[in-house]
């Protein structure tokens, strides 16, 4: 067990170092695939975490995340291989854990009490005879007043001037004189480096050491995913009946409860269907077959998209509240679950409506991240309102919903990030660029990599006065030699980066981008 502590805090402070090597000045791309073979590499080396199938598929999703930061280097790439990282980390110290939220509490849970964790590891630790138990006993007595010293000095800080003065003297001269030490031994150190080391020390033992309360983990244990019916005396109420009693009175205490709750469902579901109807046949009249644009056709677009999506979302609430509990074993259930059927499918149309709706505004205006988002975000509907009508088919809890939800949706952020969507987006404007109005300011804002591609179509970034359908002018763009100045300052920034870098942060896009102006190192 000694020896299991001296290898895994071993591990830790050669994370620490590696993390200072491997981002000390530089851009996160090929040091991020290094530091997460290694931090895989220890994980299962670590006798202590079990092999599992679904570690295995969770370590090759991160790989597979950290693979296409190098691949595609953009914000979703990287976003990507943060969360695959803390879902890793979450189910490699909690085996049992079932749910990506879970596991992503726990993960943030864990770094969270790195000290306390590192404290644990170390006072294991032992050479021979030696150990450091003793040393962090005394620790632990001047642990919390230096916290609580630091935290009052801060306070005091900003409530008194001459008191901040002081303390700032103070903390000037200390730090003086340990980079006073420290330029003495080691004259290219700097307390900065030192701080980053510090930092990927702490990184790295949050990531490997496991935090010894399992609470999370027992608690999650306890949800189950099939809803089971549930038979409550006079004596069992719950918190959530309670509260609902305070407002209601005495109507959860008759013996129709359930009977009432049924007939409200029932007038709530034909209601909300009839008024979707209605919604629905005027898009599919006005909007499916035919559609002219005219008026405020961005605005009626944008705001219209939002509130549906919206919508989508509040209908599977009032789903989930109604199949919450014994609704679903009640004997005359199946008229209720006949509307709430009929008002997913009438949703599932109102979600082909924000398709179109989004089509017609990519076909008039171009591609935009926000667009995209759109699409995506109608797309989880779609799965959202399928996994609804299977829990209240099945029988299954919200628990179970969460379970799936969220395993689908890491898959698909694993998807996503396969596509390099500032690349897509530039491509894609600027071929319809006889359809659509380029937006130069918009193409000229995404990142690097798409800089080859505007400067082959750099005659495309002219002036193209901006017209409402009415013929109104709504925007003044700039004149064509401004768009195309602010490209070659792009270029020669990109120059200046990429120049400024080492190895470590190589990636795919830059080496590309690089390669085309011509400025590529060796």
């Amino acid at each position: 067990m000694k020896n299991r502590s001296n290898l895994l805090s071993l591990s830790v402070l050669l994370g620490g170092l590696l993390f200072t090597f491997l981002f000390w000045q530089e851009r996160l791309a090929l040091n991020l695939l290094i530091y997460s073979i290694y931090l895989l590499a220890i994980t299962f080396i670590n006798p202590d975490v079990v092999k599992s199938t679904k570690l295995k598929i969770y370590g090759l999703a991160h790989l597979l995340a950290a693979v296409l930061v190098v691949v595609n280097n953009s914000d979703l790439s990287v976003a990507t291989y943060y969360i695959s990282l803390l879902l890793f980390i979450g189910f490699s110290h909690n085996q049992q854990i079932r749910t990506i939220f879970a596991a992503f509490l726990a993960s943030i849970l864990q770094m969270i009490t790195v000290p306390f964790n590192a404290v644990k590891h170390l006072s294991k630790i032992s050479i021979g005879n030696f150990n450091l138990k003793p040393f962090f006993k005394l620790i632990k007595y001047i642990f919390i007043p230096v916290i609580a010293v630091i935290f009052f000095t801060c306070l005091y800080s900003a409530a008194n001037n001459v008191f901040a003065h002081y303390a700032e003297s103070v903390l000037t001269n200390i730090g003086q004189f340990f980079e006073d030490i420290l330029h003495f031994f080691f004259k290219d150190l700097s307390i900065e480096r030192i701080i980053h080391f510090c930092f990927g020390l702490a990184l790295t033992g949050g990531l490997l050491l496991t935090f010894f309360d399992k609470t999370l983990e027992k608690a999650e244990l306890t949800c189950k995913e099939q809803l089971v019916r549930i038979r409550r005396t006079s004596g069992q109420k719950t918190i959530w009946y309670h509260i609902v009693e305070t407002f209601s009175g005495n109507l959860l205490t008759r013996k129709m409860a359930l009977k009432t709750e049924y007939i409200v469902g029932i007038i709530s579901f034909v209601a909300l269907n009839v008024l979707l109807l209605l919604l629905n046949a005027i898009d599919i009249t006005t909007l499916w077959f035919g559609y002219k644009p005219s008026g405020n056709f961005s605005g009626e677009l944008h705001q219209g998209t939002n509130t549906l999506i919206f919508s989508i979302v509040m209908a599977m609430a009032v789903i989930l509240y109604f199949f919450r509990g014994n609704l679903n074993f009640y004997r005359k259930s199946k008229t209720l679950r006949a509307l709430a059927f009929t008002w997913m499918v009438q949703n599932f149309i109102l979600i082909i409506s924000v398709f179109i709706r989004d089509g017609y505004y990519i076909e008039f205006h171009g591609l935009t991240h926000k667009r995209i988002g759109v699409l995506v975000f109608a797309t989880l509907c779609i799965i959202g309102l399928a996994t609804v009508y299977f829990k209240v088919a099945k029988q299954k809890t919200i628990f179970y919903l969460f379970k799936v939800n969220g395993n689908i949706w890491f898959a698909l952020l694993l998807a996503f990030s396969l596509i390099n969507w500032d690349v897509f987006i530039v491509k894609y404007n600027l071929a319809q660029s006889d359809k659509v109005g380029i937006d130069a300011d918009y193409l000229l804002s995404l990142s690097d990599k798409t800089l080859p591609i505007l400067y082959k179509n750099r005659s495309k970034l002219d002036y193209t006065p901006s017209k409402d359908l009415n013929g109104r002018e709504i925007a003044k763009p700039q004149t064509a030699d401004f768009y195309r100045d602010q490209l070659d300052r792009r270029i020669g920034y990109f120059k200046e980066r990429y120049e400024s870098v080492s190895w470590l942060s190589w990636n795919l896009q830059d080496w590309n981008t690089a390669e085309y102006f011509g400025d590529n190192k060796n």
